[in-house]
């Protein structure tokens, strides 16, 4: 397809990558140990859900307002069988302990876990399970706990680069709470090659242990970057020659119309369920899609949604 030329002013007008490449027109259509170091470690961590701190205020030690602090993207603690098995096999950050349970049920996984704990010289200790699951804080963590480094966040730059290798295939996520959810979308973008996803640093969920359990790996393949606000993200992501594409249930166009424009550097922003995407986020979208419903519901849930539009953009990139 021929590229459009530049408009003037407009959120439509075509913008360019740091080449000068311009970006293609939309289609119209279409406790024993294995290991040699003590039992007594706890293994506690920062509970990265904390929003704020009190302490002492201008006004003196009776002044205990919440002091803002960043929220960190998380990942310290892992829980469940895939999960803590994936942590190990990526190795891409130190892993300080492993939590096994004393009456774990046989499993080859649990087996796996330990075998490459041992070749790692990483310490697991067997705990009784009932101290397991206080620890926890996921349902059903399995009878395995990893208490790990904290994830690195990805630099945004760094995710909107365009290399002779890769046009930038990105997922933003405005406002999932819901950790089950995003633990699940994360674990869609690694299937479907997603190169990273942009979280906002403040009133979302991040890597808390329910998350990493329910991505079964994901959070240590799919780089995140953690941005302060997702509106001036998105500005930006525009600015590097990458459609942003939002998706919504009153969009009268279809997700399945994206034609060529899946194949080009692309951005697909998600909303909360519920709530969807912000009017601010809105506003930054190139384009807004739905996907079809042929039933009596309205919509799917984020993860859902994020699973089917992450793949229709697979899809076109294979061809």
């Amino acid at each position: 397809m021929k590229p459009r030329k530049p408009a003037q002013g407009g959120p439509r007008g075509a913008r360019t990558s740091g080449t000068g490449k311009a970006r293609s027109k939309p289609p119209a259509t279409g406790s024993r140990q294995f290991a040699s170091r003590g039992a007594g470690r706890t293994g506690r961590i920062r509970d990265e859900r904390r929003l704020g701190v009190k302490g002492v205020g201008d006004k003196g030690v009776g002044d205990t307002r919440a002091k803002p602090v960043d929220k960190p993207l998380g990942g310290e603690q892992v829980e469940g069988r895939q999960a803590v098995r994936e942590l190990l096999i990526a190795g891409k950050r130190r892993v300080r302990e492993i939590w096994v349970a004393v009456e774990k049920d046989p499993n080859d996984v649990v087996g796996d876990i330990v075998e490459i704990a041992r070749t790692m010289r990483i310490t697991v200790n067997e705990v009784a399970r009932k101290r397991l699951d206080q620890q926890a804080r996921s349902e059903a963590p399995q009878g395995v706990i990893a208490f790990a480094e904290p994830l690195q966040e990805a630099e945004l730059a760094t995710l909107i680069r365009r290399t002779p290798k890769a046009t930038p295939f990105l997922v933003a996520v405005d406002g999932v709470t819901d950790p089950g959810n995003l633990g699940a979308l994360l674990r869609c973008c690694d299937g479907a090659g997603v190169h990273g996803v942009v979280l906002p640093r403040h009133r979302a969920v991040h890597v808390t242990p329910t998350v990493a359990k329910s991505a079964a790996g994901a959070v240590e393949h799919v780089p995140m970057a953690v941005v302060g606000g997702l509106p001036a993200a998105l500005a930006r992501i525009k600015e590097a020659g990458i459609w942003v594409v939002g998706l919504d249930d009153d969009a009268e166009r279809s997700l399945f119309d994206l034609g060529d424009l899946a194949a080009d550097a692309i951005c697909l922003v998600l909303g909360a369920e519920g709530a969807g995407l912000s009017r601010l986020v809105r506003e930054r979208c190139d384009l807004i899609v739905s996907i079809p419903m042929r039933g009596r519901l309205s919509s799917l849930n984020v993860s859902a949604a994020a699973a089917l539009a992450t793949y229709e953009v697979a899809r076109h990139r294979s061809r």
